[in-house]
C-alpha cells in the first residue's frame, strides 16, 4: 500500500513538473545581442511574429482583448487596435509583467473617435501576465482576457523586451 502511494505521489509530481515546464518554457530562445525592427500581430491567428531585415525570427502565441474581432474604436470596447504603430516606451513597473507601450491612438484613430463623439482609448501594450498570477504561464492563452492589449507569457515578454528597441514598428492585422 505504501509503495502504491509513493508511486502515485512520484507520478503526480512528475506530471505537475512537466505541466509547469511546458507552461513556462521559452521555446527556441534567441541569442543575446539580437534585435528586431518589426513586429507583426495577426489577430485572427493569435500570433505575434518578430522580424529583422525582413526575416522572421520567431513567432509567439498571444491572448488579445476580450472582444478581439474588429479594430479598437472606443475606450472600453475591449478590442485590440488594428493598424501600424510604434513601440514608443516601456514600463518595468507595470501591473503586468513588463509592458511595451504601443503608440495607439494615432491621429487617424483619434479623428475617427472624435467624429463619433467618443474617446479612442489609450494605454495599449504588449505585456506579460498580471503580476501575482504568472504561475499560469502559457495557459493564459486559453481565452482572450485583456482590455485590448496583447499578452505573452512572462518568459516571452522578457525575451521580447530585451530584443525590441523603442521606435520598433508594430503592425496589427485583423
Amino acid at each position: 500500500m505504501i509503495r502504491k502511494i509513493t508511486l502515485l505521489f512520484v507520478a503526480t509530481s512528475a506530471l505537475a513538473l512537466a505541466v509547469y515546464f511546458y507552461a513556462h518554457h521559452n521555446w527556441h530562445p534567441l541569442p543575446s545581442g539580437t534585435t528586431v525592427d518589426r513586429i507583426v500581430v495577426e489577430k485572427a491567428a493569435r500570433k505575434l511574429s518578430i522580424f529583422r531585415e525582413g526575416k522572421r525570427l520567431k513567432t509567439y502565441r498571444v491572448a488579445l482583448g476580450r472582444s478581439p474581432i474588429g479594430p479598437k474604436e472606443t475606450e472600453g470596447d475591449m478590442k485590440t487596435p488594428e493598424g501600424i504603430y510604434k513601440i514608443d516606451s516601456r514600463n518595468a513597473q507595470s501591473s503586468f509583467h513588463l509592458a511595451l507601450h504601443i503608440s495607439y491612438p494615432s491621429a487617424d484613430d483619434n479623428l475617427r473617435a472624435a467624429e463619433r463623439g467618443v474617446s479612442a482609448g489609450f494605454d495599449i501594450m504588449i505585456h506579460g501576465i498580471r503580476n501575482g498570477i504568472g504561475w499560469m504561464g502559457a495557459f493564459h492563452r486559453w481565452k482572450d482576457w485583456t482590455a485590448g492589449c496583447i499578452a505573452l507569457t512572462d518568459e516571452e515578454i522578457e525575451e521580447l523586451w530585451r530584443l525590441t528597441p523603442d521606435g520598433t514598428t508594430i503592425e496589427i492585422r485583423p
